[in-house]
């Protein structure tokens, strides 16, 4: 388990990633916030990517958690995908996380380390690899094509939403695209 000094470190290094991407903040900006010198971060965490790296393996074992519990609390695919769709929005909204941060780094991933690049697609593969299992559940129900054509182009309208926020600063943009989406998904019988 790691120590409070640590985790504070993560959690500030989430929302810093949230805000900036991976190039625009430092451990001087970690330092700042949580009130300490930059060696104490550097004890926890050697280097930016192992810090990065520890950020997204926190971030993927929530979506881990997320997902066994929307499989467990909705019988319905389709409800799930709502969940999903509702949560960014609660996010984006109320400001208290207005982008993925994978979705975020992936966007920067050429001029990523190698190490945070395998922990994105990680995020990616597992978000996927749920997605087109909930799809191939929901195929009678809405769709009528591959669960993985279906469960990409899901992902795609979701993040794709997350930039048009913020590109535009309101969270309309995102409820339109993604009611949009939900609609494409209801009348599809």
């Amino acid at each position: 388990m790691q120590g409070e000094t640590a985790n504070l470190i993560l959690e500030t290094a989430h929302n810093l990633i949230a805000q900036r991407g991976y190039s625009g903040f430092s451990y001087a900006d970690i330092a700042q916030v949580v009130a300490i010198r930059k060696p104490s971060i550097h004890h926890h965490f050697p280097t930016k990517a192992s810090l990065v790296v520890e950020v997204l393996k926190r971030y993927r074992e929530k979506l881990v958690q997320t997902t066994e519990r929307l499989d467990h609390e909705f019988s319905n695919p389709l409800d799930r995908l709502k969940w999903i769709i509702q949560r960014w929005e609660t996010c984006i909204r109320d400001r208290s996380e207005s982008f993925c941060i994978a979705t975020l780094l992936a966007a920067e991933l050429p001029a990523l380390p190698q190490e945070v690049g395998t922990e994105v697609r990680h995020y990616f593969d597992h978000l996927g690899e749920w997605l087109e299992s909930t799809f191939a559940q929901g195929r009678r129900i809405f769709f009528h094509g591959t669960p993985r054509v279906e469960a990409q182009s899901f992902m795609a309208s979701v993040h794709g939403a997350m930039l048009s926020a913020r590109a535009y600063g309101e969270c309309k943009v995102y409820q339109d695209i993604t009611l949009s989406t939900l609609k494409r998904l209801s009348t599809r019988k």
